[in-house]
């Protein structure tokens, strides 16, 4: 069942097939920068079940936290991120979860994993059964 997902103004489209390979609460630097929040949620579905189906996303390239090189992809226009490729997750697409247009996406995608707890903020707890990592390995 395909999911469809997309920028806060609606320009650009995508949709996602199939199940998630992983689900990650992301505390690095970089994660908090692009969400501007203390963290983000996200989805890891294989590229191969991604389609872009409207708009042309613009695209920043930087090494990320981990030391690999990270493409975020977000809406020239409005600027929402909605997905991230990265070496880390090769052959995946990396879907930041609130961009999902499902209205209980961020509660069927719950992470079973976190990233880069050492940078967590201290008012956000563990959740708990998630796996915590100290990186991304």
């Amino acid at each position: 069942m395909a999911q469809e997902g997309g920028c806060m103004c609606g320009n650009i489209r995508y949709t996602v097939e199939g199940e998630p390979v992983g689900t990650a609460l992301c505390h690095c630097r970089d994660c908090r920068k692009i969400s501007g929040s203390t963290y983000s949620s996200n989805a890891i579905y294989p590229e191969d079940g991604f389609k872009l189906v409207k708009g042309s996303p613009k695209k920043h390239v930087k090494t990320a936290d981990g030391g690999n090189e990270i493409t975020s992809f977000f809406c020239g226009d409005c600027g929402s991120t909605m997905w991230r490729d990265t070496a880390s997750f090769a052959g995946n697409k990396v879907i930041k979860v609130g961009t999902l247009d499902d209205d209980n996406a961020l509660k069927t995608h719950e992470p079973k994993i976190e990233l880069f707890t050492p940078t967590r903020v201290p008012w956000v707890p563990e959740i708990p059964g998630a796996e915590q990592k100290q990186t991304m390995a």
